[in-house]
Protein backbone atom coordinates (compact mmCIF):
# COMPACT_ATOMS: atom_id res chain seq x y z
CA UNK A 1 0.00 0.00 0.00
CA UNK A 2 1.36 3.69 -0.67
CA UNK A 3 0.17 6.98 0.19
CA UNK A 4 0.37 10.82 -1.04
CA UNK A 5 1.94 13.83 0.34
CA UNK A 6 2.52 17.31 -0.67
CA UNK A 7 6.00 16.82 0.84
CA UNK A 8 7.61 13.88 2.78
CA UNK A 9 10.59 14.79 5.80
CA UNK A 10 12.24 12.54 5.89
CA UNK A 11 13.73 12.88 9.91
CA UNK A 12 12.10 13.90 12.43
CA UNK A 13 14.55 15.83 15.05
CA UNK A 14 14.40 19.06 15.25
CA UNK A 15 15.49 20.62 11.69
CA UNK A 16 12.56 18.37 10.55
CA UNK A 17 9.89 19.02 13.07
CA UNK A 18 10.67 23.01 12.60
CA UNK A 19 10.36 22.57 8.66
CA UNK A 20 7.32 20.77 9.15
CA UNK A 21 5.95 23.58 11.30
CA UNK A 22 7.08 26.23 9.18
CA UNK A 23 5.03 24.44 6.56
CA UNK A 24 2.26 24.12 8.28
CA UNK A 25 2.58 28.18 9.03
CA UNK A 26 2.74 29.18 5.41
CA UNK A 27 -0.52 26.78 4.89
CA UNK A 28 1.07 23.42 3.66
CA UNK A 29 -0.47 21.05 5.89
CA UNK A 30 -0.38 17.68 3.68
CA UNK A 31 2.92 16.96 4.93
CA UNK A 32 4.47 13.33 6.50
CA UNK A 33 6.93 13.66 8.95
CA UNK A 34 8.76 10.32 8.44
CA UNK A 35 11.26 9.29 11.56
CA UNK A 36 12.48 5.71 11.72
CA UNK A 37 12.17 6.26 15.84
CA UNK A 38 10.13 9.17 17.73
CA UNK A 39 10.65 12.41 17.78
CA UNK A 40 13.87 14.16 18.88
CA UNK A 41 15.05 10.44 19.58
CA UNK A 42 19.03 11.12 17.39
CA UNK A 43 21.36 13.71 18.08
CA UNK A 44 18.78 16.47 19.02
CA UNK A 45 18.38 15.17 22.67
CA UNK A 46 22.12 14.89 22.63
CA UNK A 47 22.54 18.78 21.98
CA UNK A 48 23.73 21.05 24.56
CA UNK A 49 21.49 23.66 24.08
CA UNK A 50 23.53 26.54 23.67
CA UNK A 51 20.95 29.71 22.46
CA UNK A 52 23.65 32.55 21.33
CA UNK A 53 24.00 34.86 17.80
CA UNK A 54 27.52 35.29 18.21
CA UNK A 55 28.22 34.66 14.48
CA UNK A 56 30.49 36.44 11.89
CA UNK A 57 28.31 34.97 9.45
CA UNK A 58 25.98 37.72 9.24
CA UNK A 59 22.69 34.87 7.88
CA UNK A 60 23.84 32.27 10.52
CA UNK A 61 23.28 35.67 13.28
CA UNK A 62 19.95 36.86 11.45
CA UNK A 63 19.02 33.14 11.34
CA UNK A 64 19.63 32.46 15.58
CA UNK A 65 17.92 36.25 16.10
CA UNK A 66 14.87 34.80 14.42
CA UNK A 67 15.30 31.50 16.65
CA UNK A 68 15.13 33.27 20.13
CA UNK A 69 12.60 35.16 19.06
CA UNK A 70 10.69 31.32 19.42
CA UNK A 71 12.67 30.43 22.43
CA UNK A 72 11.14 33.43 23.80
CA UNK A 73 7.63 33.35 23.58
CA UNK A 74 7.30 29.81 22.21
CA UNK A 75 3.52 29.70 22.78
CA UNK A 76 3.13 32.72 20.53
CA UNK A 77 4.91 30.52 17.73
CA UNK A 78 3.69 27.42 18.66
CA UNK A 79 0.13 27.92 20.79
CA UNK A 80 -0.63 25.72 23.62
CA UNK A 81 2.04 22.70 22.90
CA UNK A 82 5.19 24.42 24.02
CA UNK A 83 4.12 25.26 27.04
CA UNK A 84 8.01 24.54 28.74
CA UNK A 85 10.61 23.97 25.96
CA UNK A 86 13.02 24.08 28.15
CA UNK A 87 14.61 27.60 27.60
CA UNK A 88 16.72 29.27 30.13
CA UNK A 89 17.42 32.67 29.64
CA UNK A 90 20.30 33.07 31.68
CA UNK A 91 22.61 35.84 28.66
CA UNK A 92 25.64 34.49 27.29
CA UNK A 93 29.47 35.74 27.47
CA UNK A 94 32.15 35.07 24.60
CA UNK A 95 35.71 36.20 25.70
CA UNK A 96 38.53 37.05 23.62
CA UNK A 97 42.69 37.35 23.97
CA UNK A 98 44.33 40.12 22.64
CA UNK A 99 44.83 38.69 19.29
CA UNK A 100 41.43 38.29 18.70
CA UNK A 101 39.59 41.80 19.62
CA UNK A 102 39.65 43.35 16.27
CA UNK A 103 37.27 40.21 15.18
CA UNK A 104 35.38 40.38 18.28
CA UNK A 105 34.43 44.41 17.47
CA UNK A 106 33.88 43.66 14.36
CA UNK A 107 32.16 40.27 14.71
CA UNK A 108 29.25 42.00 17.13
CA UNK A 109 29.12 45.36 15.05
CA UNK A 110 27.92 43.23 12.23
CA UNK A 111 25.93 41.06 14.51
CA UNK A 112 24.04 44.25 15.29
CA UNK A 113 23.34 44.92 11.61
CA UNK A 114 20.67 42.61 11.29
CA UNK A 115 19.25 42.89 14.43
CA UNK A 116 21.21 40.54 17.24
CA UNK A 117 21.13 42.71 20.89
CA UNK A 118 24.65 42.36 21.75
CA UNK A 119 27.51 44.58 23.26
CA UNK A 120 31.17 44.44 24.37
CA UNK A 121 31.20 44.51 28.14
CA UNK A 122 34.34 44.76 30.41
CA UNK A 123 35.88 42.67 32.75
CA UNK A 124 34.53 43.92 36.07
CA UNK A 125 31.10 43.20 34.64
CA UNK A 126 31.93 39.87 33.54
CA UNK A 127 33.53 38.93 37.00
CA UNK A 128 30.48 39.87 38.64
CA UNK A 129 28.67 37.19 36.55
CA UNK A 130 31.22 35.35 36.63
CA UNK A 131 32.84 35.48 40.04
CA UNK A 132 34.21 31.25 40.19
CA UNK A 133 36.38 32.17 36.96
CA UNK A 134 40.01 33.88 36.28
CA UNK A 135 39.36 36.60 34.03
CA UNK A 136 43.24 37.38 33.53
CA UNK A 137 43.95 36.03 29.60
CA UNK A 138 41.36 37.72 28.77
CA UNK A 139 41.19 41.22 26.33
CA UNK A 140 37.80 41.71 25.67
CA UNK A 141 34.14 40.00 26.20
CA UNK A 142 30.87 40.29 24.02
CA UNK A 143 27.79 39.82 25.72
CA UNK A 144 23.95 38.59 25.43
CA UNK A 145 21.50 39.18 27.63
CA UNK A 146 18.33 37.70 25.85
CA UNK A 147 21.03 34.33 25.29
CA UNK A 148 21.30 31.22 27.46
CA UNK A 149 20.41 27.55 26.85
CA UNK A 150 17.34 24.99 25.76
CA UNK A 151 16.70 21.47 25.86
CA UNK A 152 16.41 19.89 21.86
CA UNK A 153 14.55 17.19 22.82
CA UNK A 154 11.59 19.47 24.49
CA UNK A 155 11.86 22.02 21.50
CA UNK A 156 11.45 19.71 18.61
CA UNK A 157 8.20 17.90 20.45
CA UNK A 158 6.78 21.11 20.52
CA UNK A 159 7.66 21.92 16.96
CA UNK A 160 6.12 18.39 16.15
CA UNK A 161 2.75 18.84 18.28
CA UNK A 162 2.19 21.99 16.38
CA UNK A 163 2.69 20.98 13.46
CA UNK A 164 0.41 18.01 13.90
CA UNK A 165 -2.27 20.30 15.14
CA UNK A 166 -2.46 22.16 12.16
CA UNK A 167 -2.87 18.57 10.03
CA UNK A 168 0.88 17.45 9.05
CA UNK A 169 0.80 13.78 9.82
CA UNK A 170 4.15 12.83 12.33
CA UNK A 171 4.57 9.35 12.10
CA UNK A 172 7.25 7.48 14.53
CA UNK A 173 8.52 3.93 14.35
CA UNK A 174 8.57 5.08 10.47
CA UNK A 175 11.72 3.89 8.66
CA UNK A 176 12.35 5.44 4.93
CA UNK A 177 14.97 3.00 3.09
CA UNK A 178 15.48 5.22 0.12
CA UNK A 179 14.06 7.79 -2.86
CA UNK A 180 11.71 7.15 -5.26
CA UNK A 181 13.06 8.37 -8.30
CA UNK A 182 11.92 9.37 -11.87
CA UNK A 183 14.78 10.15 -14.31
CA UNK A 184 16.34 13.20 -12.83
CA UNK A 185 12.93 13.72 -10.21
CA UNK A 186 12.31 12.75 -7.10
CA UNK A 187 8.77 10.90 -6.79
CA UNK A 188 8.45 10.09 -2.88
CA UNK A 189 9.93 7.51 -0.70
CA UNK A 190 10.33 3.95 -0.08
CA UNK A 191 9.32 2.99 3.54
CA UNK A 192 11.33 -0.17 5.64
CA UNK A 193 7.79 -1.59 5.93
CA UNK A 194 7.28 -2.31 1.97
CA UNK A 195 4.70 0.48 1.25
CA UNK A 196 5.58 3.71 -0.07
CA UNK A 197 4.63 8.13 -0.13
CA UNK A 198 4.65 9.54 -3.15
CA UNK A 199 5.43 13.64 -3.04
CA UNK A 200 6.08 15.78 -4.67
CA UNK A 201 8.95 17.16 -2.71
CA UNK A 202 11.19 15.48 -0.55
CA UNK A 203 12.97 17.18 2.90
CA UNK A 204 15.85 15.31 3.62
CA UNK A 205 16.58 16.57 7.62
CA UNK A 206 18.81 13.21 8.71
CA UNK A 207 21.54 15.13 10.44
CA UNK A 208 24.59 12.29 10.33
CA UNK A 209 22.85 9.67 8.36
CA UNK A 210 22.45 12.08 5.51
CA UNK A 211 25.50 11.18 3.17
CA UNK A 212 24.75 7.72 3.24
CA UNK A 213 21.11 7.72 2.14
CA UNK A 214 21.79 9.84 -0.54
CA UNK A 215 25.05 8.76 -2.02
CA UNK A 216 23.58 5.81 -4.09
CA UNK A 217 21.15 8.10 -6.36
CA UNK A 218 24.92 10.12 -7.17
CA UNK A 219 24.74 12.82 -4.80
CA UNK A 220 27.85 13.08 -2.75
CA UNK A 221 26.73 15.30 0.40
CA UNK A 222 30.20 16.32 2.39
CA UNK A 223 29.42 15.74 5.39
CA UNK A 224 31.51 13.99 8.27
CA UNK A 225 30.44 12.65 11.25
CA UNK A 226 32.36 13.68 14.55
CA UNK A 227 32.17 12.45 17.96
CA UNK A 228 31.59 15.09 20.08
CA UNK A 229 31.84 14.73 24.33
CA UNK A 230 29.86 16.10 26.96
CA UNK A 231 31.31 16.24 30.77
CA UNK A 232 28.84 17.57 33.54
CA UNK A 233 30.42 18.60 36.65
CA UNK A 234 28.99 19.26 40.35
CA UNK A 235 31.08 22.77 40.65
CA UNK A 236 31.26 22.35 44.51
CA UNK A 237 29.59 25.78 45.05
CA UNK A 238 26.19 27.13 44.83
CA UNK A 239 26.81 29.28 41.66
CA UNK A 240 23.25 30.63 41.31
CA UNK A 241 22.31 31.78 37.64
CA UNK A 242 25.61 31.83 35.76
CA UNK A 243 25.05 32.66 32.56
CA UNK A 244 26.98 30.79 29.53
CA UNK A 245 30.30 31.09 28.90
CA UNK A 246 31.88 30.61 25.91
CA UNK A 247 36.02 31.10 26.41
CA UNK A 248 37.58 31.05 23.48
CA UNK A 249 41.23 31.41 24.77
CA UNK A 250 41.60 27.94 26.51
CA UNK A 251 38.30 26.84 23.75
CA UNK A 252 35.83 25.37 26.03
CA UNK A 253 32.14 26.68 27.04
CA UNK A 254 30.13 26.14 30.09
CA UNK A 255 26.70 26.42 31.02
CA UNK A 256 24.59 25.83 34.31
CA UNK A 257 22.16 22.78 34.44
CA UNK A 258 18.53 22.43 36.02
CA UNK A 259 19.51 21.01 39.18
CA UNK A 260 23.15 22.88 39.87
CA UNK A 261 26.05 20.74 37.85
CA UNK A 262 27.71 22.76 35.11
CA UNK A 263 27.93 21.31 31.83
CA UNK A 264 31.45 21.37 29.93
CA UNK A 265 32.11 21.35 25.75
CA UNK A 266 35.32 21.32 24.27
CA UNK A 267 35.37 23.82 21.78
CA UNK A 268 38.81 22.97 20.07
CA UNK A 269 37.41 21.22 17.22
CA UNK A 270 39.51 19.85 14.35
CA UNK A 271 39.28 21.14 10.52
CA UNK A 272 37.30 19.25 8.15
CA UNK A 273 39.80 16.74 6.63
CA UNK A 274 41.75 16.15 10.33
CA UNK A 275 38.34 14.49 11.78
CA UNK A 276 37.79 11.23 12.54
CA UNK A 277 35.42 9.32 11.18
CA UNK A 278 32.48 8.69 14.35
CA UNK A 279 29.76 5.83 13.60
CA UNK A 280 26.52 7.50 14.48
CA UNK A 281 24.58 3.82 15.16
CA UNK A 282 27.85 2.35 17.32
CA UNK A 283 29.78 4.87 19.54
CA UNK A 284 30.77 5.41 22.89
CA UNK A 285 28.27 7.26 24.85
CA UNK A 286 30.35 8.62 27.44
CA UNK A 287 33.67 11.02 27.51
CA UNK A 288 37.08 8.94 27.51
CA UNK A 289 39.35 9.47 30.26
CA UNK A 290 42.05 11.27 27.74
CA UNK A 291 38.70 13.98 27.41
CA UNK A 292 38.02 13.74 31.22
CA UNK A 293 41.58 14.63 31.81
CA UNK A 294 41.00 17.65 29.66
CA UNK A 295 38.38 18.43 31.37
CA UNK A 296 40.07 18.83 34.62
CA UNK A 297 42.78 20.58 32.90
CA UNK A 298 40.50 23.47 31.28
CA UNK A 299 37.95 24.02 33.76
CA UNK A 300 40.73 23.60 36.39
CA UNK A 301 41.97 26.49 35.14
CA UNK A 302 39.64 28.34 34.14
CA UNK A 303 37.60 27.87 37.05
CA UNK A 304 39.55 28.05 40.36
CA UNK A 305 36.75 28.62 42.61
CA UNK A 306 35.15 25.08 41.61
CA UNK A 307 37.39 24.20 44.36
CA UNK A 308 35.42 20.88 45.88
CA UNK A 309 34.60 19.98 41.79
CA UNK A 310 34.30 16.44 40.42
CA UNK A 311 32.88 15.41 37.59
CA UNK A 312 29.18 13.88 37.91
CA UNK A 313 28.73 12.35 34.47
CA UNK A 314 29.49 12.08 30.74
CA UNK A 315 27.80 11.49 27.60
CA UNK A 316 28.74 11.64 23.97
CA UNK A 317 26.69 12.55 20.52
CA UNK A 318 27.78 13.32 16.84
CA UNK A 319 28.38 16.26 14.75
CA UNK A 320 27.21 16.04 11.09
CA UNK A 321 29.97 18.62 9.56
CA UNK A 322 30.79 20.19 6.06
CA UNK A 323 33.74 21.23 5.18
CA UNK A 324 33.32 24.87 6.10
CA UNK A 325 31.28 23.68 9.55
CA UNK A 326 28.38 25.77 8.15
CA UNK A 327 25.16 23.86 7.19
CA UNK A 328 23.49 22.84 3.60
CA UNK A 329 19.84 23.96 3.48
CA UNK A 330 19.29 23.69 -0.18
CA UNK A 331 17.64 22.09 -3.43
CA UNK A 332 19.70 18.97 -4.44
CA UNK A 333 20.67 17.72 -7.86
CA UNK A 334 17.81 15.56 -8.56
CA UNK A 335 14.10 17.64 -8.92
CA UNK A 336 11.97 17.87 -5.73
CA UNK A 337 14.67 16.81 -3.40
CA UNK A 338 15.44 19.47 -0.42
CA UNK A 339 18.49 18.64 1.30
CA UNK A 340 18.45 20.33 5.15
CA UNK A 341 22.07 18.81 7.20
CA UNK A 342 25.09 19.48 8.11
CA UNK A 343 24.55 21.60 11.20
CA UNK A 344 28.07 21.38 12.92
CA UNK A 345 26.78 21.72 16.32
CA UNK A 346 24.77 24.88 15.21
CA UNK A 347 21.79 22.99 14.57
CA UNK A 348 19.22 24.07 17.60
CA UNK A 349 19.65 28.03 18.40
CA UNK A 350 18.95 28.43 14.66
CA UNK A 351 16.57 25.28 13.89
CA UNK A 352 12.95 28.06 13.65
CA UNK A 353 14.68 30.04 11.12
CA UNK A 354 15.95 26.77 9.37
CA UNK A 355 12.40 25.29 9.32
CA UNK A 356 11.23 28.72 7.47
CA UNK A 357 14.20 28.55 5.19
CA UNK A 358 13.37 25.27 4.15
CA UNK A 359 9.33 26.38 3.52
CA UNK A 360 10.76 29.11 1.73
CA UNK A 361 12.80 26.89 -0.59
CA UNK A 362 9.85 24.45 -0.66
CA UNK A 363 6.54 26.84 -1.69
CA UNK A 364 8.80 29.65 -3.39
CA UNK A 365 11.91 28.53 -4.64
CA UNK A 366 14.02 31.27 -2.57
CA UNK A 367 14.37 32.90 0.62
CA UNK A 368 12.00 35.43 1.79
CA UNK A 369 14.15 37.36 4.29
CA UNK A 370 16.80 39.29 2.77
CA UNK A 371 18.95 39.44 5.58
CA UNK A 372 19.06 35.32 4.91
CA UNK A 373 19.82 34.40 1.57
CA UNK A 374 19.20 30.96 0.67
CA UNK A 375 22.54 30.82 -1.63
CA UNK A 376 24.61 31.23 1.37
CA UNK A 377 23.62 27.44 2.40
CA UNK A 378 23.51 26.02 -0.90
CA UNK A 379 25.09 22.38 -1.77
CA UNK A 380 27.17 23.70 -4.91
CA UNK A 381 29.02 25.82 -2.99
CA UNK A 382 31.60 23.27 -2.24
CA UNK A 383 31.61 22.26 -5.75
CA UNK A 384 32.53 25.91 -6.85
CA UNK A 385 35.03 26.57 -3.98
CA UNK A 386 32.81 29.53 -2.49
CA UNK A 387 32.42 27.49 1.34
CA UNK A 388 30.86 30.15 3.34
CA UNK A 389 33.15 31.94 5.91
CA UNK A 390 33.23 34.61 8.52
CA UNK A 391 34.82 37.67 7.67
CA UNK A 392 36.13 37.84 11.19
CA UNK A 393 38.00 34.87 11.95
CA UNK A 394 38.88 34.53 15.68
CA UNK A 395 42.96 33.63 15.34
CA UNK A 396 43.25 29.78 17.31
CA UNK A 397 39.63 29.29 18.07
CA UNK A 398 39.02 25.91 15.99
CA UNK A 399 35.55 26.95 14.24
CA UNK A 400 33.62 28.99 16.26
CA UNK A 401 32.42 31.89 13.78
Amino acid sequence: MSETADVVIVGGGIEGAAAAWALSQRGVTDVVVAERNTVGAGMTGKSSGIVRCHYGVSSLAAMAADGLEVFERPQEFLGEHATDIGFRQTGYVVGVGEANVDSLRKSLAAQRSVGVQTEEIDHAEVARLWPFADLTPFAAFGWEARGGYGDGYQTAQAFAASARAAGVRVRQGCAVTGLLVDGDRVTGVQLADGSAISAGTVVVATGVWTRPLLERYGIDVPIRVIREQIVMISPGVDTGPVPVFSDLVSLQYVRAEVGGDILFGNSDLPGYDAIVPADPDGYLNRATDDFVDVTVDKVGTRFPGFADAAISSSYAGCYDVTPDWNPIISNAPLDGLVIAAGFSGHGFKIAPAVGRLVADIVVDGRSSDPRIPDSDFRFARFAEGEPLKTPFPYVGAGQMR
